[in-house]
């Protein structure tokens, strides 16, 4: 019988400290050389590993999260019966879309699919739209179930 693994208190980003340049190196220069073309697929399924670990109770602890690993600050735009629509913004995005190197929000995608999954109860999956000239993220969850 397999043991279940405690889920780790969002409370823990708290105590996590990084400068952001180090991550940025390894997410976006080593991880596509390591990963190849599968880079972006990889990187919304860890996303979704890691919102899995942490114990998320509400769109609070989602917010939260985003802005303390610094992701930027995500707001829930829209809400319809099959779909929620978030936006990021801030100025780590404004600075990760101006940097010379490509960069991409697939783990925050996964992040965000499994979160909304794991607080409403039903299959969901995460797709972003980049609007560059405005320096926003548009983030659709779609409720699959």
């Amino acid at each position: 019988m397999q043991k279940k693994e405690e889920k780790i208190p969002i409370s823990l980003v708290d105590e996590i400290q990084s400068t952001g340049a180090g991550y940025d190196l390894l997410r976006y220069v080593c991880l596509p050389d390591v990963f190849g073309s599968e880079a972006e697929a990889l990187l919304y399924f860890m996303g979704r590993s890691l919102a899995r670990k942490f114990d998320i109770q509400s769109l609070s602890d989602i917010y939260y999260f985003f802005e303390k690993v610094g992701w930027g600050r995500l707001e829930l735009f829209k809400e319809k019966r099959k779909e929620l629509e978030f936006h990021l913004m801030a100025d780590a995005v404004v600075q990760r879309l101006s940097m010379p190197v490509s960069t991409e929000f697939r783990l925050e995608a996964g992040f965000l699919a499994e979160a909304i999954s794991s607080i409403k109860g039903i299959e969901c999956e995460c797709v972003e739209d980049v609007r560059t000239k405005i320096h926003q993220i548009e983030f659709r969850v779609v409720f699959t179930e």
